[in-house]
């Protein structure tokens, strides 16, 4: 949060076009989504402490759409995916706070979201259109490259420094992606 902070009022002064209430709100509205994600992941530390993310596997592996996703959910995801969970959802809300690498991120966090729709599609309990809310959200970060209004994409897009320079590999990769 204080990085954000320091990168939205200087994207401000620098960049006039910025000066906009869509910036502004788009700017308000990957930052919340960026700190639910971070709240999100908490209680999913890879720790033995934290069995919250084992329950909501292997709910999965009870209420999936399909068989297959159920057997994978079961088999693969239960002794597997606690640290990659965690740091998949660390990483999409660094990537939204800081409004860095944001379309492609929006992407991973529209896929992430799309298979927890459907593991716990029959899952009486869940409610589905919290999951459509967060992949069209995503989907407006994506679209609207919400990662340029306020953030360290713009930023980088106006001031490339360091590997993210004109002429560097991860330069040219950067500037497609973002």
């Amino acid at each position: 949060m204080m990085a954000t902070v320091f990168i939205a009022p200087r994207n401000w002064l620098a960049d006039p076009a910025q000066h906009t209430f869509e910036h502004v709100v788009t700017w308000v509205m990957r930052v919340m989504i960026g700190c639910m994600w971070f709240q999100g992941s908490l209680w999913k530390l890879p720790l033995p402490v934290s069995g919250g993310l084992k329950f909501w596997v292997l709910q999965e592996g009870n209420y999936a759409a399909f068989t297959i996703h159920k057997w994978i959910a079961t088999n693969v995801f239960v002794p597997a995916l606690d640290s990659i969970v965690f740091l998949t959802e660390l990483l999409l809300a660094v990537s939204f706070m800081l409004g860095f690498f944001v379309r492609p991120m929006a992407v991973i966090g529209i896929l992430y979201t799309l298979q927890l729709w459907l593991g716990l599609y029959q899952d009486p309990s869940e409610w589905p259109w919290e999951y459509m809310f967060l992949i069209f959200t995503m989907g407006f970060f994506y679209v609207c490259r919400a990662g340029m209004s306020l953030g360290l994409d713009a930023w980088l897009a106006r001031q490339p420094f360091g590997p993210f320079k004109e002429h560097g590999s991860l330069a040219t990769i950067y500037r497609r992606l973002a």
